[in-house]
């Protein structure tokens, strides 16, 4: 960076945080293809499958229910999936998102099968040749290892009526998490092989750098980011924007 700086005769506050920004879209952008943060959606393969992971109280629902809004607003038939069976109340908030951005929600009995509402959720989305079906799960259950297994489950249940499916996976992440999240992505990348990431709760002081780190190590994009609580806040990943924000009253 000092070099750069001094290469680039960076002398006031301005040119080096333009330095600084430069260096780090080019840091993220050297890992990847930039149309990779793109959100995948196939024509000729409905329903896209979206299927969403990652621990409790990350924003999984919160997500899901923006994107809904967001897909439909486009013109898009789109169905949810109350996969979220064991959290207290995660039901409830996701039809409660159904309501408000006038989505139908699939869910089961209380404490049912999560991959038995994925069953009939996806069952439902072929029928009704659905444009999109984003699925919700639980994000932490008696341990580490009944979770990953659950998660299996959704997956092959998922495959079992639509072989190609899910188009998406992604890990949803508080973006106040530290280096702990790169250990996330790596448990969750095991069991469900992951094609992005979703940064949460950008709207307070947490930066979310770590995502530097898991793109460096896992070649991961990042899809979008949630800036509050409304059904618009949601954003699609911007390099420059997000390296802008992390230096923001540093520099």
């Amino acid at each position: 960076m000092r070099d750069e700086a001094k290469l680039q005769k960076a002398k006031s506050h301005d040119d080096l945080k333009r330095v600084i920004v430069e260096k780090l879209v080019d840091l993220y952008d050297q890992n990847g293809n930039p149309d990779d943060e793109k959100l995948i959606y196939h024509e000729d393969q409905k329903p896209n499958v979206y299927l969403f992971v990652g621990v409790n109280g990350a924003g999984k629902t919160t997500t899901i229910g923006k994107l809904a809004k967001r897909f439909k607003d486009q013109g898009k038939s789109v169905i949810m999936a109350a996969a979220d069976t064991f959290r207290a109340g995660a039901v409830e908030q996701l039809v409660e998102w159904g309501k408000r951005v006038d989505v139908p929600v699939v869910t089961g009995k209380e404490k049912a099968d999560p991959a038995s509402v994925v069953y009939d959720a996806t069952q439902r989305a072929i029928d009704e040749k659905a444009d999109y079906l984003l699925v919700d799960t639980a994000g932490r259950l008696q341990n580490k290892k009944n979770l990953m297994s659950e998660l299996e489950k959704i997956q092959r249940t998922i495959k079992k009526l639509a072989p190609e499916q899910p188009t998406e996976t992604l890990l949803v992440l508080d973006g106040s998490t530290g280096q702990n999240a790169l250990l996330q992505a790596k448990d969750f990348d095991k069991t469900t092989k992951l094609t992005g990431l979703v940064l949460t709760k950008l709207d307070g002081s947490s930066k979310g750098g770590v995502v530097l780190a898991i793109r460096n190590e896992m070649n991961l994009p990042v899809k979008l980011v949630g800036l509050g609580e409304k059904p618009e806040d949601l954003a699609d990943f911007d390099a420059a924007n997000y390296a802008i924000g992390l230096f923001h009253g540093l520099v």
